[in-house]
Parts: C-alpha cells; sequence; structure tokens
C-alpha cells in the first residue's frame, strides 16, 4: 500500500509505477485519473480521502490511481509535472485534461462525470 493509500485509509486508490504506467494508464480501457502526489504536501494529503472516495464511487467507469512523483520520478518529469497535487485525465491513452491543485470533489466528480 502506498503511502497516499496510507494515508486515507482506504485502498481504493492503485498505486502505479514508471514501469507500470503505460499498461496501467496509457494502454487502460477505462478512462483514467492520475493523482501525482509527494509526501511533503499539504494539499495532497487533503486531496487523498477525496481521491479515495471518487475511486469508490467511479468503479467500473473511470479507473482512478495514484503516483508518489519523488518515488517515480521519471514520469513525472517526462510529463513535465511541477507542482503537486497535479490530477491527469486521460482516455484512449490520451491526455485530455490537466489540473493542478487542491480541487473539491464536486469539480472532480463533474470531470470524470465528462469522461466516464
Amino acid at each position: 500500500m502506498s503511502a497516499q493509500q496510507t494515508a486515507t485509509g482506504h485502498g481504493n486508490v492503485r498505486a502505479v509505477t514508471d514501469a507500470s504506467f503505460a499498461a496501467d494508464v496509457l494502454d487502460s480501457d477505462l478512462p483514467v485519473l492520475v493523482d501525482f502526489w509527494t509526501d511533503w504536501c499539504p494539499p495532497c494529503k487533503r486531496l487523498a480521502p477525496i481521491i479515495d472516495q471518487l475511486a469508490a464511487e467511479y468503479a467500473g467507469r473511470v479507473r482512478i490511481v495514484s503516483m508518489d512523483a519523488e518515488a517515480e520520478p521519471n514520469t513525472a518529469r517526462n510529463l513535465a509535472i511541477m507542482a503537486f497535487p497535479t490530477l491527469a485525465v486521460y482516455s484512449h491513452g490520451e491526455l485530455v485534461r490537466r489540473i493542478v491543485g487542491l480541487q473539491p470533489k464536486r469539480t472532480l466528480a463533474r470531470l470524470l462525470d465528462e469522461v466516464a
């Protein structure tokens, strides 16, 4: 279980790695929301329970994953992720939306409704 999952107390959000990013995100049949976070980021910690709730609510319609950008720096660097949290939405392997910063649950739910 990742530190992000541990912070939420739940395991609805799957951790992805640099090695698994292509298979878990780009090759997914479902739209994917990727939560790029770091352990030192207070807004990331506040966002974690929201991400976990959304993962449970959108199970089967949207895959929601997290990536610790410090533990897995290559993907974040390749995607020019410079601030945390950054949320990236992929559909059919293409980036369709990127949001930086803490967002309310209703904003993220509307975003997921657009791609689900």
